[in-house]
């Protein structure tokens, strides 16, 4: 059975994406072997990841999801601020958050959790932390170097006026290439529309 590499995500506005790459020039100190850059017109905000599943599970999933979105209104996000996990001082992760209606967005995160567990996925350990991930420090980065960047995040102001609004969640494909990954759309589910009826 054919597997893919799949995650649950709500898919971002292309101005968004567009001044998330140029935070990432302002962050991006010319060469750096370092770090690893996301590039800026693949970030999501994802959801769940799925890790491999076979294609045969993919209907089951979509219906799922429709199920976890049943009474889910639309609504509004936005980003908040720059940041680093696990802090500026030892930086592994470069992060935009996520703030506006973070509640219905939590609940969404959980109800997709439950309706997935009987499908066979774990459900999340951590607590669910919006986030948008710009870049990630290699293993071998010295302590200096993740100061450096920590510096550079937190004299760096980061003001958005591109909203993200939230009507529908999409399950994707990711392919892994030497160039970085491929992203694709599976399919989409709007938010608070009837489930459908197809069978798997």
């Amino acid at each position: 059975m054919e597997q893919i590499r799949s995650f649950i995500a709500i898919e971002l506005p292309d101005e968004l994406k567009l001044a998330l790459a140029r935070l990432q020039e302002i962050l991006r100190p010319g060469s750096e072997k370092w770090v690893k850059w996301v590039d800026p017109y693949g970030i999501h905000l994802t959801l769940k990841f799925l890790g491999n599943i076979g294609v045969d599970k993919i209907s089951r999933i979509t219906r799922a999801i429709e199920a976890a979105a049943q009474g889910i209104p639309p609504f509004h996000l936005e980003v908040s601020n720059l940041g680093a996990f696990p802090n500026l001082r030892q930086v592994q992760v470069v992060w935009v958050g996520v703030g506006g209606e973070i509640d219905r967005l939590r609940e969404l995160q959980q109800r997709l959790d439950s309706h997935l567990v009987p499908l066979g996925f774990s459900a999340e350990k951590r607590e669910f932390t919006a986030h948008l991930t710009l870049a990630r420090l290699r293993n071998q980065a010295p302590p200096d170097e993740r100061q450096r960047l920590g510096q550079r995040i937190a004299a760096t102001r980061f003001e958005n006026a591109h909203p993200i609004e939230v009507a529908a969640i999409n399950l994707m494909k990711s392919q892994l290439t030497r160039e970085g990954a491929i992203y694709s759309k599976i399919s989409s589910v709007g938010l608070n529309k009837p489930l459908s009826t197809a069978t798997a």
